[in-house]
């Protein structure tokens, strides 16, 4: 079965899902009979390209990316196309959604799923401001128009975190979730049990890529929250307004703090802590200090780790990647192959060839 898709953004984590593609091109015909057609991209920045036949050239596309080029300097590439016009021309069967996240109003990306998903076209994002904001109303205008919408790579990028749970955790009742949901603090906070001020270990961050110019939306708890809100809503059936929620950064820690939790036993993390006491749901965003004991304690550098509590398997804790330009790719690339295998009406299995 070819799908035809159309990628809005193409920074790190639109090429990182082309590069994917294309690697594993022949992989995912032989393997789950996944087969693709590229017919329009567009990205802010660099510009649009829409088919009428045939497909984008993926591998010509990145040379001249990569060679400091723009989407215009390709063939047939155009100034004057925008994201809702790019949806309305190349009409795809999926719209992977990889434009900048914004926490206030969703904006521009929410109008880009409502119009593919009002159109019938599928929708895969890693963009949490969609998700977290219009979630409840972004899943029935998909469910009312026979498509789906899938935003696994909001959270913690191609660790399988929202798969895991509405997937292979069915039948077990999750009662709440307890996580390090965001990977520049968590680096910081390692850097500084390794003696460094918060000042320093930001600053190495930042020169990393870890850390943006302004870190405010990772050291003051915004990424983590966002991605609370979205599993509140997935997992727990509560939606949460962003700014009615509980959250404290990391900004105000010293080195006295880190030290003082070394002695105790613990170690500083910022958790993003969701509960169902009794029917009311709650959720917060804090430092907390965790014991040596606990999983997540030993989550170390950029990495994410998540607990859920379940009551048939107790804590259940996955690691791993929160971030990255390939492994979010891989998200949005596992998202299309779950809309692919329920369109053939087969289960998704990873097995041998």
């Amino acid at each position: 079965m070819n799908w035809k898709l159309a990628l809005l953004g193409f920074g790190n984590v639109g090429q990182g899902l082309a590069r994917l593609l294309l690697e594993k091109r022949k992989e995912l015909k032989k393997k789950y009979d996944f087969e693709y057609s590229v017919v329009g991209i567009y990205d802010i920045k660099m510009g649009g390209i829409c088919v009428e036949e045939g497909e984008v050239d993926l591998e010509k596309l990145l040379q001249i990316i990569d060679a400091g080029g723009m989407i215009t300097d390709y063939s047939g590439g155009r100034e004057d196309l925008n994201a809702l016009g790019l949806i309305e021309m190349c009409k795809p069967d999926i719209l992977a959604e990889m434009t900048f996240t914004d926490f206030e109003t969703g904006q521009p990306a929410v109008s880009h799923c409502q119009q593919a998903l009002a159109g019938g076209i599928h929708v895969v994002t890693s963009n949490k401001g969609p998700a977290a904001l219009a979630g409840k109303e972004l899943l029935r205008l998909a469910s009312d128009n026979g498509v789906q919408f899938r935003f696994e790579g909001t959270v913690m990028s191609g660790t399988p975190v929202i798969n895991l749970a509405t997937g292979c955790l069915a039948g077990a009742k999750i009662s709440g979730f307890k996580g390090i949901l965001n990977g520049t603090t968590n680096f910081i906070l390692t850097r500084m049990e390794g003696g460094m001020t918060y000042e320093a270990a930001l600053a190495e961050a930042q020169e990393l890529g870890y850390a943006e110019a302004d870190p405010t939306g990772d050291v003051e708890g915004w990424d983590a929250l966002g991605k609370g809100v979205i599993l509140a809503g997935t997992l727990m059936g509560v939606e949460f307004k962003i700014n009615d929620v509980p959250r404290k950064g990391i900004s105000h820690l010293k080195p006295s703090d880190i030290e003082e939790a070394g002695k105790e036993g613990k170690r500083w993390k910022l958790l993003v802590e969701c509960r169902d006491n009794d029917g009311e749901v709650s959720l917060k965003v804090e430092p907390v200090k965790v014991d040596l004991t606990d999983p997540l304690a030993a989550v170390g550098g950029a990495t994410n780790a998540l607990t859920f509590e379940t009551d048939v398997l107790g804590p259940v804790t996955i690691v791993g990647a929160g971030a990255g330009r390939k492994e979010t790719g891989f998200s949005i690339l596992i998202d299309l192959l779950w809309i692919h295998s329920i369109a053939l009406g087969r289960p998704l299995l990873n097995v041998g060839d």
